[in-house]
């Protein structure tokens, strides 16, 4: 069995078209971690990148001290997600300009061998090797996301809006409406790091959840 990378092997999840389509997302799970404020600025975004890399990594690193969970397969570690949502409004990407405003779920999908024990022991590891990292806000969490519409977003991430644009006309001619909830959220798949990567090659993957009119 080769390296599963999921982006390559699910490519209706990760790899749309630039041209809005819908989907039906199935059951998956991930290591969450939730916080508030602007992600360009906010110490508290930082450290939950630190927790989701650091827990995803020991999981897949537990193969070379032995520990690796019953039916470990090599893998390539998921995308960062999001999950970006405002208090009391139904936030769909571009109403809200005031990014101190946001509340977001960052997370990394898990393989499917991962389990809430599995979780739990990467970690008391990450704790043991990181003590100043504040690992108990991680969460493992089950999602299914069910029927959304999808686009890929290539550029700086404020242009999203340009993009959000063209999947909100899909939307309305072809017999669906948002929605947003408490539990359905604007989503956001990052498959560029942008460390490495000038703005305008960005590749950003967004999700909306959407019903039948």
């Amino acid at each position: 069995m080769g390296k599963i990378d999921y982006k390559k092997e699910y490519k209706d999840l990760y790899q749309p078209s630039a041209k809005p389509t819908v989907i039906e997302v199935p059951e998956m799970s991930f290591i969450t971690v939730e916080g508030s404020g602007n992600p360009n600025t906010s110490a508290s975004y930082q450290e939950a990148l630190e927790i989701l890399y650091g827990l995803s990594f020991t999981i897949k690193m537990s193969k070379m001290n032995g520990t690796q969970p019953e039916g470990y397969f090599e893998y390539v570690v998921p995308p960062l997600e999001g999950l970006w949502y405002v208090e009391d409004v139904a936030f769909d990407g571009m109403n809200v300009a005031d990014k101190d405003k946001f509340r977001w779920i960052s997370m990394i999908r898990q393989p499917e061998f991962v389990t809430e024990e599995v979780f739990e022991k990467a970690r008391e590891t990450l704790a043991k090797k990181k003590p100043l990292l504040n690992v108990g806000k991680a969460k493992f969490m089950h999602m299914t996301e069910g029927l959304c519409v999808q686009a890929m977003h290539k550029g700086a991430y404020d242009d999203e809006p340009e993009t959000i644009g063209r999947m909100k006309q899909f939307i309305k001619e072809n017999g669906y409406e948002d929605d947003f909830s408490d539990t359905r959220y604007h989503h956001e798949i990052y498959l560029s790091d942008p460390r490495r990567c000038a703005p305008k090659n960005l590749k950003t993957v967004i999700r909306h959840p959407v019903k039948w009119l």
